[in-house]
């Protein structure tokens, strides 16, 4: 697939300003073509991706991303502080007495378990068990924004086709409640739509938020151990924490990247963009570490797609990084560098090695 890439940053808020002209249908759309053996796997459980939030545009979506951002109000997001810090700081104890043994991947014992968790609570939608979560979370995002060949696709497939008659369940389950799934179906939304949108949400509300808290806390080691103070343990700091986070969000978002598509021959910033044009925009990466105080808010989009948990990532991954340097200041990164997940819209090392430094700091 070859994209127009635009990376300046008051461009790509042009361009999603334009819903007359830049439309997000290619934006959940797999980045290589699905082999015909992999498209009957998916087939075979109905699976279907119909236009509801993030690829939709027009009347319909604005009605569900109504829906949808009740459960994220700004009251809602700063409510859940005390029970990001209560799960933080129950996997922080058992992740110190891990440390007394050796290294601990950071990413496996505390990344990976909170953000189900507020997920869940704040929308009232059960998730699967954590590793069945994270396996369908990261084989979808794989099959739709990797490069897997026909083969890789076939075991990605009847994952992502799994991960679809659960949702599928779900969406029967909670007709007649007031959990998320419940209050799009009473809306009149179809099963397959209300399991289209579940199908990203669900990945979106935990497994990006994971990636970030990932990266935050790799960062904020690598850059400790560096420093002849002790740095990390001032990631403890409310403020220290925002602005770590808020660096990151700036210059390696766990979602990089996002894609629309050209409705007809226009222009940006006086480049010539022909209708049905592939563009690929960069929303993390153009800025320098303390950019411009919005210059990290791209990291979320902007306009009428813009992420409705983009406050709740942002407060979720400082509140967890506050704690994690509150209850163990004395860590360091251990091993070789890590590995990356590197897809064509998302990012994030797979591991986050620490040990106890010993180090003494003034």
């Amino acid at each position: 697939m070859s994209y127009t890439v635009i990376g300046e940053p008051a461009q790509v808020r042009d361009i999603m300003r334009r819903t007359d002209d830049f439309a997000p249908t290619n934006a959940l759309t797999s980045v290589v073509p699905l082999a015909p053996a992999t498209l009957r796997i998916l087939s075979k459980v109905r699976f279907a991706l119909p236009p509801v939030l993030a690829s939709a545009t027009g009347a319909q979506h604005r009605a569900v991303r109504t829906m949808v951002g009740r459960f994220f109000t700004p009251a809602k997001v700063a409510a859940i502080e005390p029970r990001v810090r209560e799960l933080a700081r129950h996997r922080l104890a058992a992740t110190s007495m891990a440390l007394g043994q050796g290294p601990v991947d950071l990413a496996e014992h505390v990344g990976r378990h909170i953000p189900p968790v507020v997920m869940a609570e704040l929308t009232g939608q059960p998730t699967p068990k954590l590793d069945l979560l994270k396996r369908w979370s990261r084989d979808s995002l794989e099959l739709f924004w990797g490069w897997p060949d026909p083969e890789r696709q076939l075991l990605l497939a009847h994952s992502a086709a799994e991960f679809y008659v659960w949702l599928r369940q779900e969406a029967a389950a909670a007709r007649g409640t007031s959990s998320l799934f419940g209050v799009l179906d009473a809306a009149g939304l179809s099963s397959a739509e209300v399991c289209s949108l579940g199908y990203f949400l669900v990945i979106a509300g935990q497994e990006t938020t994971a990636q970030l808290i990932n990266t935050v806390l790799f960062r904020g080691l690598e850059s400790a151990a560096r420093a002849t103070t002790g740095s990390w343990a001032a990631l403890s700091e409310p403020e220290a924490a925002r602005n770590h986070v808020r660096a990151v969000l700036a210059t390696e978002s766990s979602v990089h990247t996002w894609r629309r598509a050209a409705l007809r021959d226009t222009q940006v910033a006086g480049q010539a963009i022909p209708a049905g044009a592939e563009i690929l925009l960069e929303l993390s990466g153009r800025h320098p570490g303390q950019a411009a105080p919005t210059a990290y808010s791209l990291a979320f989009g902007h306009g009428l797609h813009r992420c409705l948990g983009a406050k709740l990532a942002e407060l979720e991954t400082a509140l967890v990084l506050e704690e994690t340097a509150r209850a163990l200041p004395l860590l360091e990164p251990a091993g070789a560098p890590p590995q990356w997940l590197r897809l064509l819209s998302f990012q994030a090392p797979l591991t986050v090695t620490a040990q106890l430094t010993n180090k003494e700091f003034p």
